[in-house]
């Protein structure tokens, strides 16, 4: 029988010219029939904190007040054998020469997103991708997105992804977890630093990782997989 898996995809800093260093995507997935019971356990631990069920976990709301929960959250991350993170990082998008390679900046992404995901995938699975639909990707860059995923990957019948769609990330709490660990990466490679929750937290990722953050992981690793990319990668 085919083990199917849902896989949530979020993206920092990704547009051309928005003034920002690095790049990063990245995608928490699990199998999808574990999905119900992790979203309910993510509750759990905002409830343990005084927080509502529909509290939105976001890098952007990081702080010492609520530190304690958002550390919660990276541990229940790394303890539950069922979830699991890629990320890959562009340290540096002012060196990308696309005329050289003859693309623009929105076929380069696509072929980053692909380079993200690829890892993940295995032919003898089926993975349904599910992306913010708050990121610039559009219903018609999605549909792109999703034929890009399979040509690349020989999927020409659409067994292997079977569907990519946009979903608000507020209903979605594996999701939010994608947020929170691509906000850390985001954060720790654009340099910057004054926010002492958000250097706690990065701490605490890097603990429970056991890496750096800053260089690339084992390419089988399944647990906190990680990519820093560089034109020759």
């Amino acid at each position: 029988m085919t083990t199917e898996y849902n896989v949530y995809c979020d993206e920092s800093c990704h547009l051309e010219n928005d003034g920002q260093k690095a790049m990063v995507l990245g995608a928490v997935w699990c199998p999808k029939d574990k999905r119900l019971e992790i979203a309910e356990r993510i509750r759990e631990i905002k409830q343990k904190h005084g927080l509502e069920g529909d509290f939105e976990i976001k890098w952007t709301k990081v702080s010492p007040s609520k530190l304690a929960f958002y550390q919660d959250i990276v541990d229940y991350f790394f303890d539950d054998d069922d979830l699991h993170f890629r990320g890959l990082v562009v340290p540096d998008k002012s060196v990308l020469d696309h005329k050289q390679h003859q693309q623009d900046h929105d076929e380069w992404y696509y072929k980053m997103y692909f380079t993200m995901l690829k890892t993940i995938f295995d032919p003898e699975s089926r993975y349904y991708v599910y992306i913010d639909i708050k990121d610039t990707l559009g219903h018609e860059k999605v549909e792109k997105l999703q034929d890009i995923l399979c040509t690349n990957a020989y999927d020409f019948s659409r067994k292997m992804i079977a569907d990519v769609k946009r979903v608000h990330s507020h209903e979605v709490e594996h999701l939010q977890v994608a947020d929170l660990l691509i906000g850390a990466l985001s954060y720790l490679h654009r340099g910057l630093s004054g926010n002492s929750a958000k250097e706690a937290l990065i701490a605490r990722i890097r603990q429970r990782s056991g890496y750096r953050l800053t260089l690339n992981t084992m390419m089988r690793e399944l647990k906190f997989n990680l990519l820093i990319w560089n034109s020759r990668t």
